[in-house]
């Protein structure tokens, strides 16, 4: 496996009094995708700045392969940097923009162009070798940038939102490519992006971030499933979210340890949900479910099973997108559930459900999930948030 192994340990920075990292710690391992995620402000930037050599933590560490970097300058580092404006030179060809890390280096002008042309190969731009930038879209600009960072065949890719100045056609295109480029030189990258999507889509693991801090690391199918956090749960994608009271608490007779517990949310009545983690009767939690797990229809559901939560409502908006309909169901005056109806064959449908209808929404206790503590009133999970699954 070609790469380096990073490891940030216990890394904190402040700006003034902003608390930009606070105790970060995390494992990228050799090899990996990976993605630091979160809302504009939330640190991952100034954490890949710490790990390129740009900033300086005010304490932790950094080591790559169990080497401290912390005290080499950037262009001692096995990292090199993909920036989202490209930081291409305007008066050098592609050839020479991609060459220049080589020249630097004293290469013989024979293994100059040997390696550029493979590069350059690489990112698919062998016909485009003598242009300037102007003369690229910014989809090429961007794949300049990144056979550049890539020729001196460093440990570790670092990518700052690399993607965020292409139209959403030419991202998404860039995205299969920039993964296609991961497969093949098989370094460790490591992507920094406030697109959900873009991290779900190519990431081995995902690192979500807020205010600081690291929510919660795991793959894309344990962040989307089973998110730690109310921010998490809410960041990626959509769900919907409730506070409510554990009322009882039932281990269940699996091969796993499991509970089956009962929610009384306020103004909507009593949810079941099992989670891996004894909670206890009393305690305040917050609830989420995903609009696709919730099954939505004109007729009640004809089950006899004891784990499947239903509940009946009035369509206040329903929004038609093609391949699916979102509908937003009012179950009374406070509380607004939202449901997706995937449109898979057009002659299985059953009724259209339309504005003001009345309707069943139900769901499976699997499919909801537990993920802490109810939410202070700042709207952010309080410090001892995040039962987890």
């Amino acid at each position: 496996m070609k790469g380096s192994d990073v490891v940030i340990e216990g890394t904190s920075k402040l700006f003034g009094d902003f608390k930009a990292l606070n105790n970060v710690s995390l494992t990228i391992k050799k090899g990996e995708f990976f993605s630091l995620l979160g809302p504009s402000g939330c640190g991952k930037t100034t954490l890949l700045r710490i790990i390129a050599g740009f900033e300086s933590p005010d304490s932790g560490t950094v080591t790559f392969d169990g080497a401290d970097v912390l005290c080499l300058p950037p262009n001692k580092r096995q990292a090199n940097t993909v920036f989202q404006n490209y930081a291409l030179f305007p008066h050098l060809t592609v050839f020479e923009n991609v060459a220049f890390p080589l020249r630097l280096k004293r290469l013989s002008r024979a293994q100059v162009e040997s390696r550029v042309k493979d590069y350059l190969h690489l990112v698919q731009l062998k016909e485009h070798a003598h242009k300037k930038p102007n003369q690229l879209s910014g989809g090429q600009k961007q794949r300049v940038a990144i056979a550049r960072a890539l020729i001196n065949e460093p440990g570790v890719l670092l990518l700052d939102e690399p993607l965020s100045a292409l139209d959403a056609k030419l991202r998404q295109h860039m995205l299969i490519e920039l993964d296609q480029i991961h497969d093949k030189i098989g370094i460790t990258f490591i992507y920094v992006t406030h697109d959900q999507q873009e991290a779900l889509s190519v990431s081995d693991h995902i690192a979500v971030m807020d205010q600081g801090d690291v929510l919660q690391v795991g793959t894309p199918h344990e962040i989307y499933e089973s998110p730690a956090t109310g921010f998490v749960a809410r960041f990626i994608g959509e769900t919907n979210l409730f506070d409510g009271e554990v009322l009882k608490v039932e281990k269940l007779d699996r091969e796993e340890i499991e509970y089956m517990a009962e929610l009384d949310i306020a103004g909507l009545g009593r949810i079941k949900v099992t989670t891996v983690d004894e909670v206890k009767p009393g305690q305040k939690v917050s609830f989420t479910v995903r609009p696709e797990k919730v099954v939505i229809s004109k007729e009640k559901p004809a089950t006899k099973r004891d784990d499947i939560n239903t509940f009946q409502g009035t369509v206040d908006e329903p929004i038609y997108s093609g391949f699916q309909t979102k509908f937003f169901v009012k179950v009374n005056e406070k509380n607004l559930i939202r449901a997706v109806k995937q449109h898979a064959r057009y002659y299985d449908e059953g009724p259209d459900i339309v504005w003001k209808d009345n309707v069943y929404l139900s769901w499976s206790a699997n499919d909801g999930y537990i993920v802490g503590l109810a939410e202070d009133p700042a709207g952010r999970d309080g410090p001892s948030a995040g039962v987890k699954l």
